[in-house]
């Protein structure tokens, strides 16, 4: 009989999460904007801001699963996955001193030596060399984490501990509030120490309170051969997801040349954005999951599907919420956007929140693929009014609907993720279906970035629509995604 675990224990081994999550919750939506905006040319920190992403997201995603699969393997008498938990902690904490140091290097001699060479400034280097650091070491630590659940928790009981995770991953929204003030007053010392104390305080609750039995390893892949999977999935993907940039960016220049309208225009580059979005997606994480897991593969369809629905759906509410700071100032007009961003994410937390709960809770006796598929469509909803938001009431409301939906999958779909990983193996798998979390950036961003300064351009707060609607649509597909993901769905 399968012992009954406690919420405490739930907690304990879905802490870190709270850490990973203060820290992405922080960077992203807040802090990195603020500073991308310093260092360049304000009419592109789109394009710049989705390169910083691009780069340390590209990194993110082979470092991961790489790390799964190594501790799978872990043999070490204090367990398979805490030590990596704690290596990747002390690296997290000087790779963020290299993006405190960044704006010290604004007007610095550097720039010309770096400037003729790349292009930008040595700021904006700096702060790019500090996130991709800082990307491989958090990844390093999450890549083993995401093992803990499978390795510890009952089947009949992770549709509870997945909503434990979704929750301390959402709490952070609560948690920062009072962040967004700092990032707008400059106090970015005391920004990053927030940050590194969150990642030091879980991690040391997570090796104290959770308790892993030595393990001996049972794979007979060897390490050499997984890591060169691994490698080759990211170059696969990367590299769709890239050419799909390339080939937008070539449509929005060509019909630009045209004798059309710019609604027209703005229709045509739009789909070609959502092709290229959807398709790189689905190619990108098709071949390089097959690639990634190997001769296993023909018998993990659905774990692949997985993958797919989770990536559709993350690229587009991960774009939403990267792009908000700069919606809400350029297209609103709203001064001390990153104040109002951390605002904007508490409120839309209270939904998001009981949304994940309930969903975690449901998903053990309803069914995980049911909630997964309605969590994209109440996501989708919630992205078409935001379509139409023109003040900042409008705003809230369709964030908290885009948010109950995606409280809902953050707790369902993982849930669902946890049973089609070969149990042997969760760390390996778990880590390969970090192509949707890295991918996501690399391909909502990595296109969306350019698009929106394109036609922000031409109507300022034009691009901004065009990506959101986009994003919309990614919703709707990732429902329909899980119509080939075959699993007995209590």
């Amino acid at each position: 009989m399968d012992k009954r675990m406690t919420w405490l224990d739930h907690i304990m081994i879905n802490i870190y999460w709270l850490g990973i999550n203060v820290a992405s919750g922080t960077i992203t939506p807040v802090l990195l904007p603020y500073l991308v905006a310093l260092f360049v040319p304000d009419e592109l920190k789109n394009t710049y801001l989705a390169t910083v992403r691009v780069a340390g997201l590209a990194v993110a995603m082979m470092i991961q699963p790489i790390a799964g699969v190594l501790s799978d393997r872990n043999n070490s008498r204090f367990g398979r996955r805490r030590p990596y938990i704690v290596g990747g902690t002390i690296a997290n904490i000087i790779f963020l001193i290299i993006v405190g140091t960044s704006p010290n290097f604004v007007g610095s001699a550097l720039d010309g030596v770096v400037e003729p060479l790349l292009g930008v400034n040595s700021a904006y280097v700096i702060l790019l060399a500090g996130i991709v650091l800082l990307q491989i070491s958090s990844n390093f630590a999450q890549g083993a984490l995401q093992g803990l659940i499978p390795d510890l928790v009952p089947e009949n009981q992770r549709g509870r501990s997945s909503g434990v995770k979704a929750v301390l991953e959402l709490l952070p929204a609560f948690l920062i509030i009072f962040i967004g003030p700092l990032v707008d007053a400059g106090k970015i010392w005391l920004t990053i120490g927030i940050i590194a104390f969150s990642f030091f305080i879980t991690m040391v609750l997570t090796v104290l309170f959770v308790h892993e039995d030595p393990y001996q390893s049972k794979s007979d892949e060897k390490v050499g051969e997984a890591v060169i999977r691994l490698v080759a999935l990211t170059g696969i993907f990367v590299g769709v997801s890239q050419l799909a940039v390339r080939v937008v960016s070539a449509s929005a220049k060509y019909f630009a040349l045209q004798s059309l309208s710019i609604g027209l225009q703005v229709v045509l580059v739009g789909l070609v954005g959502l092709i290229g979005m959807a398709g790189s997606i689905f190619i990108g994480v098709y071949f390089g999951a097959w690639i990634g897991i190997g001769k296993q593969a023909h018998r993990q369809k659905s774990f692949i599907w997985w993958v797919i629905n989770r990536l559709l759906f993350l690229a587009a509410v991960g774009s939403i919420q990267g792009f908000a700071q700069y919606f809400l100032s350029d297209s609103l007009n709203i001064p001390n956007a990153a104040t109002m961003t951390t605002y904007l994410l508490a409120a839309v937390g209270v939904f998001v929140i009981p949304a994940a709960l309930g969903g975690g809770y449901l998903a053990d006796r309803i069914g995980r693929k049911r909630l997964v598929g309605l969590s994209g469509l109440i996501a989708g909803g919630g992205t078409l009014l935001l379509l139409f938001s023109t003040n900042i009431t409008l705003v809230i409301i369709s964030g908290c609907i885009i948010g109950a939906g995606a409280g809902i999958f953050m707790a369902t779909s993982w849930a669902l993720g946890t049973d089609l990983a070969p149990a042997e193996e969760a760390g390996r798998y778990l880590g390969i279906s970090n192509l949707a979390g890295a991918g996501a950036g690399i391909v909502g961003a990595g296109i969306g970035g350019p698009m929106a300064d394109f036609y922000n351009a031409i109507n300022p707060g034009m691009g901004y629509l065009v990506i959101f609607a986009i994003y919309g649509a990614l919703f709707v597909l990732a429902t329909l995604s899980l119509t080939m993901v075959r699993i007995d769905d209590r």
